[in-house]
């Protein structure tokens, strides 16, 4: 039941997570653009943040609970398993999701530079859209 719990838990981040994104990226970026106002992201991503950032973070700690239970050997590397690929790949995600947080946190937000930030944008929610979709691979038999 507590695995159960975990899954349920982590698939309602990852909503919360890609969802947020996909309305940033195909709700306010395109305003955004058009009128060439970083204020309408800025605005956004203050109301997102408290939610956003919290689900990334369950969701972190919830796939290593995950990991350790249906692939405890994850760090041998063992392609051919179902469980170990699909979780490699996802690790692969979360650490390009960071490089381009980061990247837009330190660098693009403080310059307020919007095209660029609108590139990390749409990787971020490209990113998202993948985690599901190995989410979902995983979780039906595999299509990778």
């Amino acid at each position: 039941m507590i695995l159960k719990s975990i899954i349920f838990i982590h698939i309602l981040a990852a909503t919360i997570w890609t969802g947020g994104h996909l309305v940033l990226a195909l709700g306010f970026l395109p305003k955004a653009l058009k009128r060439n106002d970083f204020g309408i992201i800025e605005a956004y991503e203050s109301r997102y943040e408290p939610i956003g950032l919290p689900s990334l973070l369950i969701l972190v700690l919830t796939g290593i609970y995950m990991t350790a239970f249906y692939s405890p050997d994850v760090l041998n590397f063992e392609w051919q398993d179902h469980y170990t690929r699909h979780i490699l790949l996802k690790f692969g995600l979360l650490l390009l999701t960071i490089i381009l947080a980061v990247h837009a946190r330190f660098f693009l937000i403080p310059k307020k530079s919007l095209r660029p930030l609108a590139v990390h944008i749409i990787a971020v929610t490209i990113l998202a859209v993948l985690f599901v979709l190995l989410g979902f691979s995983v979780r039906s038999g595999g299509i990778l």
